[in-house]
């Protein structure tokens, strides 16, 4: 009796190979995640053992996992190109966090030729760590806040002390404004009694009877904007130019307003 013989499962013996090869990887990976989160850990948090950087290099990452695993550099290279090409999650970690860095930190690093070190995106930090890390965190954005706050403050005062003093030099303004045309005024008064020999008074001369010498510096402005004032805002007040002692200088005349009788209206 003719038997046909058996041939292997082979397909279901090549799955049972990925199955176990994807273990091992599995494991590899895990070991790495461990080893650069307790490293970039250690580093944020006091660096104790005197790191360079959370970036660990590839040769040093490589002597560890040989050391744990056993596992030969074929293997390392082979998790690398892993990272690089997948983006899926394995269950221990998502690819992000892993950061594959070359020389250029800005370059992006897409073949394993070109990594240099590898570095955790995700640090893993003991309780204490945290804890102060949180506080130091905290306190830095209450001082923040405070001198946010401070400074707003310390604006708004700024802010109060220019509007009163833009409201007190506009006071000292119309103050003088009204001191000028009673000048004015009676010096108007003044020439029709004879007592003046002309009917206008020079600019220059009022300001220096109403401020004193050692006060004209500090009134210039006020003086200013009284003059501004009446130019553009007192009919009563004619501003005119006069050659006085051999010299032409601007002068101030009071004149009357017109008075109409009730026929004429």
């Amino acid at each position: 009796m003719d038997s046909k013989p058996r041939t292997p499962h082979l397909r279901n013996w090549g799955v049972f190979c990925q199955a176990k090869q994807k273990a091992a990887l599995l494991e590899l990976l895990h070991e790495l995640y461990n080893f650069l989160a307790v490293q970039a850990g250690n580093f944020e948090c006091g660096n104790p053992e005197k790191l360079k950087s959370k970036c660990i290099p590839v040769v040093e990452a490589q002597e560890y996992l040989a050391n744990v695993t056993g596992n030969s550099p074929a293997k390392f290279e082979a998790a690398l190109t892993w990272i690089l090409s997948s983006n899926k999650d394995v269950g221990i970690c998502p690819v992000s966090c892993f950061r594959l860095k070359g020389e250029d930190p800005s370059e992006l690093v897409t073949t394993v030729d070109k990594v240099v070190c590898l570095e955790s995106a995700r640090p893993r930090m003991g309780v204490g760590c945290r804890l102060s890390r949180a506080l130091f965190t905290a306190i830095t954005n209450l001082l923040i806040f405070f001198w946010c706050l401070a400074f707003l403050w310390g604006l708004l005062i700024l802010l109060k002390y220019r509007w009163r003093k833009l409201e007190e030099e506009e006071q000292a303004m119309y103050e003088m404004v009204k001191k000028i045309i009673d000048v004015v005024q009676d010096h108007y008064v003044d020439w029709e009694q004879d007592m003046e020999r002309y009917p206008y008074v020079g600019i220059l001369h009022v300001r220096d009877t109403l401020i004193p010498p050692q006060s004209r510096r500090r009134m210039k402005r006020v003086w200013d904007r009284a003059v501004e004032f009446l130019a553009s805002n007192e009919s009563r007040i004619q501003t005119e130019s006069h050659r006085v002692a051999g010299e032409d200088m601007l002068v101030w005349r009071w004149t009357k307003p017109s008075s109409f009788s009730d026929s004429e209206r």
